[in-house]
């Protein structure tokens, strides 16, 4: 299918599933804005320079900060002006921290919940009205298995997601009549760094191997006993931006091998 002419913004967008759906996106003809903190400027250019290069589309980056309501609605100015509309909007940025609820450090929780939850809301308030002038846009919120079930240790992530889920239909049903779609894509085990550090902090608890560690993460929860690819969820994402998901709309779709069919 083709996106060409749409004008995609994707937060948390310079590595693992963010930087997956932008490549997606972008390989189906969307211009991108790419969205995220890295080492420098010049990596983040180069992220974004990339994609244009290799897919032929606009692409820019901007390095708002999630936690600030007012970078984030100058971001979506940004592609406003760079593309001329806000067509796509994909929720993808997060963080993790895992503790006990009686010891979960306070800046922990308030940086999880702004980041993986309330940085979904400026976004879409901001992006919204371009969206309903246009009479067409696709919301596509990356929320979790977190968004469904729940874990230990995982009490600000696991909020954040059910947040977002709900967050999803509300738009979603705010919406229907508009040719705007809201849906939140739900992934288990992916293959990226975030998960990648979990691993490592299983291995270091358990004095066990980084592979031994990946086998008992995956194989904890995961029926398929195997990682989602964040190729995969860049597919879908291209799918839930096409005509034939139309009046897919307020849906919270598991990619997880399995793990909430248990």
């Amino acid at each position: 299918m083709s996106l060409q002419g749409k004008a995609a913004v994707i937060t948390g967008s310079t590595s693992g599933i963010g930087l997956a759906i932008a490549e997606a996106l972008a390989a189906a003809g969307a211009n991108v804005l790419v969205n995220g903190l890295v080492a420098s400027p010049a990596d983040d250019e180069a992220i974004a320079d990339s994609l244009a290069r290799k897919h032929g589309v606009k692409a820019i980056f901007h390095g708002a900060d999630m936690r600030q309501p007012a970078q984030i609605a100058a971001m979506i100015d940004q592609a406003v002006e760079t593309f001329g509309s806000v067509d796509i909007l994909v929720n993808n940025a997060g963080i993790q921290h895992t503790a006990p609820t009686e010891e979960f450090p306070l800046e922990q929780w308030d940086a999880i919940i702004a980041i993986n939850l309330s940085a979904a809301f400026h976004a879409s308030r901001a992006a919204l009205p371009h969206m309903q002038r246009r009479g067409w846009g696709r919301i596509i919120n990356t929320a979790s298995v977190h968004g469904l079930v729940a874990s230990v240790h995982k009490a600000a992530y696991v909020a954040a997601k059910h947040g977002l889920v709900g967050l999803t239909k509300v738009i979603a049903l705010e919406n229907a009549d508009k040719g705007v779609t809201c849906n939140a894509i739900c992934p288990g085990w992916v293959d990226t760094p975030l998960i990648q550090q979990q691993i490592k902090d299983l291995a270091t608890r358990e004095n066990i191997s980084l592979d031994e560690g990946r086998r008992r993460l995956v194989g904890a929860k995961q029926p398929s006993q195997s990682f989602v690819q964040p190729e995969q969820i860049g597919a879908l994402a291209v799918f839930l931006c096409s005509e034939a998901a139309s009046q897919l709309t307020g849906a919270a779709l598991p990619i997880d091998g399995g793990w909430t069919a248990q």
